[in-house]
This record gives structure tokens, C-alpha cells and sequence, in this order.
């Protein structure tokens, strides 16, 4: 063997020891500069012998052209997922039927890591393949992106083969980090670390995943063989030391308990430490350490016998209601919103809280300077649940309603379709065109990607537009123009907004903003009337036949082209280009009359994908669960919509089943 071989093969084991050190085990022998030094060198020396290129080395993390599409995987174990449970006497069940098939049961009492579950396969000692869970049978391929979490091993210091299951997630200072960055560049700001894990591990680029900086725990030993002597493991918890010990970071803060006492303490221990762990959790599980046991007590058709999740109850905190601001909607409505001293919710710092509007504000006694408790419903929206009138010290003021616009000055008045909303009369404010030009860039309207309030708002105070037609008239010269916009972002704006000229019918009646016309009756209206010009010309009673179309709907489709600017404005939408004729084609009749609501990530198609498919076959998509639902279509990660469906007894279909059924 050659010196040069021998210096890269130090290097690579030099650097898989320092980065297991670092990543995995949290005791960092070197510093980050001499580690930088090292990679550097191998990066350079394998650069110079292309000869010794070793897929493994850890110069391969990132690496790679984007892709176009993931591939799918079978999994030849399947990836089950845990039935949950939200009471202790629910426990208590569970721990009675696990006692009534094995004598003396030990449980592994571990916390549940709200992230997205991967498998890990490697075949002697390096990884070939990481992919989601997907439905539990097939996910996708995403061995590029796995690549990139430093805390998984590329390989391991004995030629074993098996697969492992993780839950990778976003770390909570890296989470903080990246929405800092897209509030700065003006992009939506992610929901939770949860959803941001998934997006991330879900880019078809990998630089783009790494620069996400995800982290792992593994949860569980699939199949094969850890021990390299043909032993069989005999727990769960023997297993997971095992895995720790060949280089895998593993779940921490659990234990095996024996009775119900030790299980509740334990989950409350997990439940009090939750605002200080550096990632979150949502629940604990509680599962059969001995795995003979665990055969013993069987599976269900999709979820195993011998383990349940228990999910935490939404947190609840009290915190201070500082002040009350009032933002102007794109129709006009006044909206009050809570500012917060901050605290932590599921997932996040709270500051801020919508509180609908005065009649809210009125029925639940709600003063400036209260004491107040907040949640977030469903683990995203944050809402202001009570104030505490016991709590206050008489500094507390009642709040009222302005009665002129703070964003143009023109006079208020309640809305007469609508008595507990409140408007601005002035149809040409300027937080309402600012707020209708960000509607009509939203991904549901013409899907303008990069067009976000910051970038609206810099486009109208620099006068380069002054309503959603003049974005199709800038140029790249124009958008460069903006602070942080450099030529490329400018040039990539240009490129969305004139990709978006051929969103069709539908779309384009959603983007306009009629009062309550949303996704569900615009694409009725694209339906029915095929061109603009047809529907602009639509009479009350045309409007009224259309199925779920009321009185109060039609006219607001009567009163918005009934206004000469509206006119205005969409015929020179189309002089623009903008398809202005309805693409829809519907195969059959088959989901008509049917509802569906889609939640979580699908195996192998997006969720507007799914709705096309739905939409095509006569059905409606919502985006909430009703007992009107006729379905739920669910993938990984699915939230509180698959709760929802549950508790009301709507029916849950996996792709699989939904694909049967488009058949």
C-alpha cells in the first residue's frame, strides 16, 4: 500500500472517531479547527486520487446531484406505528392486559421524540440505505439526506448487517436559527421543529438537507444482527446499549419499570423536564422489554399488542398579555391580536395570539394587563383560552375596539353579514392591498414562491406595484432593487411569478379574494363557469344552484364584480397572459358527494397531488375535520385531524387504501 493510501485511510478513521466523539458521545477530544484542518486534507488528497474513492469516506456526506424524484422502498420489516392513549387510566388498562398474558412484565418507559421515523440498513458495517416510514410498508429512498446527520455512522467498526429505526429530528436552537433566516428573507416561517424535520429530510437536494443540521435517536433494532456471534438479543433495553456502543446515538432519560407507580413517575418526570431538553418531545412510550414477551403477546393488524404511545395533553402555560394590536385583513376585517410576554408551546416561543375579535375579547373577560392562559390548538395555532381576574393588581384596563383604521385612518364599522366583525370602509387601504397581494401569491392561490410580506411590502412602498397585476410587469432589474435581493433571488421571483401565469381557472378565482370563496368554491366556480368572463357574467340564482352555494356566497360573487375596478383588474390579469380558463377534467363521478380531509406526509405522492386525484373524481377537499368528513387520508406524522377523526368515528384510510379506491 502506497503512503498516500495509507495518510487517506488514517485521515477517514481519524475523522468517523473525532465526529463520533463529537456527535454521538458529546466529549470532543480536538477542536473544531484542527478537525476543519483534517477534513481538509482528505478532502484534498481524495480530490487529487479519484482512484480512492470510497463511498463511506466522510467527505460523502454531502454529496451528489439534486434529485428528481425519491425512489421507493419495501421494507422487509414493517414499520409499525403505536395506538395511543391520553389518559393514565388508559395505562392502567394497557399494564392489565400486558399482566394477563406474561407474569411479572418489564416495561421500557421511554420518551417519544416528535420528529419524522427513518429505517437505517447497512450491510457489512456501511450504510446503504436510509428511508422514511411512509405507510409503514413502502417509504421513500432518502439515503442522500440520511447522509448528511453527522450522528449517524456511514460505518462501523465491524462488518455486521442490520436495520436500525430512528426518529430524526430538528434540534431546537437549529430550528430557531433557520426561521430567524426566513423572517429576515421574507419566507413563511415553519410551524414547528416536528414539520421542519420532515420538510428537510424530504429536499431532493441534500445540501439543502444539511444545511438543516438534523440529529437522530435510534429507537429500536429492526432486523439482523448487532452482536457478531450469532446470539439472539433477549430485551429491548440490551439491544439499545448494544446499538449505543457501536457508534449510534440512542434514546436517553429511560428506564424498565415493573409497576404502574414507576411508569406515571416516569412520565411526569418527562413531562416537567420538556421546556429544558435541546429537542421535543410529545409523549411517552411505554413498550415490552422482553422480547420473548413481546411474541407471546402478538400484533394487531397495525399496531403491535405490546406497546402504547401516551401522548401529552396540549400544554396550557399562563403568561402576561402586554398589549392588544389590531391588523387589517385583505376585506378590510379589523383583528385583534394578543402580544405576549413570551412563552414556550409546543415546540416554540409564544409571544403572540389572535383573539378574533371584540365580541371574543368580551365573553371571556379578557382585559390588557391580564394574567392569561394560552395553548395551541391542534400544536400550532396559538390561542388565548382565559384570563385570571383573581390574578389582577388594578393596573388592568378594559380593551376597545379603534374606531378608525390604523392603517389608512378612514372609519370603522361592524359588518352586517357579519356582527362580530369589524372593517375598514376604505376599499383602497393599504393594509389590505398589501394583505391581498400576499393572499394572491399564497401556495393555495397562484403558488408565487418567494413573494412573502416583506418582499410585498417593499414592492409597494418602492412604487414598483400597486396592485396584484403589476407583478407580472417587474423585471429582475426591478426586484434587485429591494434590500437583500440580490440578482439571483431577484431572477428566481421573476421566473415563480411568470411560472404562475398558467395556474388556471381555479386557482386564479381562489387568488382574487372574494369574501367567502375559498379553495373548495372556487374550484365550484372554475367548474361550472370554465372562463372568467363567463362567471363574471354569472347571475344570483346561476350561483345559488351550485351544491353548498348559499345566498350570502352568491352575493359576494355579485358585490366583487360588480365593482368597476374588479373588472378592471381581471381583464388585464388575462391581457397579461394569465390563463383565465378553467383546466379541470373530470375522469368520473365516483367521490362525488364525498369529503375528504388529507393529513401528514404520503408515501409516494404530495398532498396536492392527492387532492387533484380526489377533485378529478367528482370529490371535495377540506382542510378540517367535520362529521360531514366522509374520509381521512392520512400519512406519517398525521396530527390532531387523525385524532379528530378518531374521536368522531370518520373514517381513516391509508394511500394505499386511497389509491384502491381511485382505481
Amino acid at each position: 500500500m502506497n503512503e498516500t493510501l495509507k495518510r487517506i485511510q488514517y485521515l477517514r478513521k481519524t475523522l468517523s472517531y473525532h465526529a463520533k466523539r463529537y456527535y454521538v458521545l458529546d466529549d470532543p477530544e480536538i477542536s473544531d479547527f484542527e478537525y476543519d484542518r483534517l477534513y481538509a486534507e482528505l478532502l484534498a488528497l481524495e480530490e487529487a486520487h479519484p482512484e480512492y474513492f470510497d463511498p463511506t469516506s466522510p467527505t460523502q456526506r454531502v454529496g451528489g446531484k439534486p434529485l428528481s424524484k425519491f425512489e421507493d422502498v419495501t421494507h422487509t420489516v414493517q414499520m409499525n406505528s403505536l395506538s395511543d392513549v391520553f389518559e393514565y387510566s388508559e395505562i392502567a388498562e394497557f399494564i392489565l392486559r400486558m399482566e394477563q398474558v406474561v407474569e411479572h412484565p418489564v416495561f421500557s418507559v421511554e420518551p417519544k421524540i416528535d420528529g419524522l421515523s427513518v429505517a437505517l440498513t447497512y450491510e457489512n458495517g456501511a450504510l446503504v440505505r436510509g428511508a422514511t416510514r411512509g405507510d409503514g410498508t413502502v417509504g421513500e429512498d432518502v439515503t442522500q439526506n440520511i447522509k448528511t446527520i453527522n450522528s449517524i455512522p456511514l460505518t462501523i467498526d465491524a462488518p455486521l448487517s442490520f436495520c436500525l429505526r430512528g426518529e430524526v429530528y430538528m434540534p431546537r436552537k437549529v430550528f430557531y436559527a433557520l426561521n430567524e433566516e426566513r423572517e429576515a428573507s421574507g419566507q413563511q416561517l415553519l410551524a414547528n421543529p416536528r414539520n421542519a424535520a420532515a420538510g428537510s429530510l424530504r429536499q431532493l437536494d441534500p445540501k439543502v438537507c444539511a444545511d438543516r443540521r438534523l440529529d437522530i435517536f435510534i429507537f429500536n433494532l429492526q432486523e439482523g444482527d448487532i452482536y457478531g456471534n450469532g446470539e439472539a438479543p433477549v430485551s429491548h433495553s440490551d439491544t439499545l446499549d448494544t446499538i449505543r456502543e457501536l457508534g449510534f446515538t440512542t434514546l436517553r432519560d429511560r428506564i424498565k419499570a415493573t409497576s404502574y407507580e414507576e411508569i406515571i413517575g416516569h412520565i411526569e418526570k418527562l413531562g416537567a423536564m420538556r421546556d429544558e431538553l435541546p429537542y421535543d418531545i410529545d409523549g411517552v412510550v411505554i413498550k415490552i422489554d422482553t422480547l420473548s414477551d413481546r411474541v407471546k403477546i402478538g400484533e394487531g393488524t397495525k399496531t403491535p399488542k405490546w406497546a402504547v404511545a401516551y401522548k401529552f395533553p396540549p400544554e396550557e402555560k399562563q403568561t402576561k398579555l402586554t398589549d392588544i394590536t389590531i391588523a387589517v385583513g385583505r376585506t378590510g376585517v379589523l383583528t385583534p391580536t394578543a402580544v405576549l410576554e413570551p412563552v414556550r408551546l409546543a415546540g416554540t416561543s409564544v409571544s403572540r395570539a389572535t383573539l378574533h375579535n371584540l365580541d371574543f375579547i368580551r365573553e371571556r373577560g379578557i382585559m390588557l394587563g391580564d394574567t392569561v392562559t394560552v395553548r395551541k390548538a391542534g400544536d400550532i395555532i396559538p390561542e388565548v383560552l382565559c384570563a385570571h381576574p383573581e390574578r389582577r393588581d388594578g393596573t388592568e384596563v378594559e380593551f376597545f375596539m379603534p374606531t378608525h383604521c390604523p392603517s389608512c385612518g378612514e372609519p370603522v364599522s361592524r359588518d352586517e353579514g357579519d356582527g362580530a366583525a369589524i372593517r375598514c370602509t376604505n376599499s383602497s387601504c393599504p393594509a389590505q392591498l398589501s394583505r391581498s397581494i400576499e393572499h394572491f401569491a399564497s401556495k393555495g392561490a397562484m403558488n408565487i414562491d418567494g413573494l412573502g410580506p416583506q418582499i410585498v411590502n417593499a414592492l409597494l412602498e418602492n412604487k414598483l406595484i400597486s396592485n396584484c397585476a403589476d407583478l407580472y410587469t417587474l423585471s429582475s432589474d426591478d426586484v434587485a432593487k429591494i434590500d437583500r435581493m440580490g440578482k439571483k433571488s431577484a431572477q428566481n421571483l421573476i421566473d415563480s411569478i411568470a411560472n404562475s401565469k398558467s395556474a388556471g381557472l381555479e386557482r386564479l378565482i381562489f387568488a382574487l379574494g372574494i369574501r367567502n370563496i375559498g379553495e373548495v368554491a372556487a374550484a365550484a366556480l372554475a367548474q361550472k363557469y370554465k372562463t372568467l368572463d363567463a362567471l363574471m357574467h354569472a347571475t344570483r340564482d346561476e350561483l345559488c344552484d351550485i351544491q353548498d352555494f348559499g345566498e350570502i356566497t352568491a352575493d359576494c360573487v355579485i358585490e366583487f364584480f360588480s365593482h368597476e375596478q374588479n373588472i378592471a383588474l381581471c381583464r388585464r390579469l388575462e391581457e397579461l397572459g394569465l390563463n383565465v380558463r378553467s383546466t379541470f377534467v373530470q375522469l368520473d363521478a365516483r367521490f362525488e358527494g364525498l369529503t375528504f380531509v388529507l393529513t401528514g406526509t404520503l408515501p409516494s405522492m404530495s398532498r396536492d397531488a392527492a387532492s387533484k386525484m380526489i377533485k378529478d373524481r367528482g370529490g371535495k377537499v377540506a382542510g378540517s375535520v367535520s362529521k360531514k368528513t366522509s374520509f381521512v387520508l392520512a400519512g406519517e406524522d398525521a396530527g390532531s385531524k387523525l385524532t379528530k377523526a378518531q374521536s368522531l368515528g370518520v373514517t381513516v384510510i391509508d394511500e394505499a387504501e386511497f389509491l384502491k379506491m381511485c382505481d
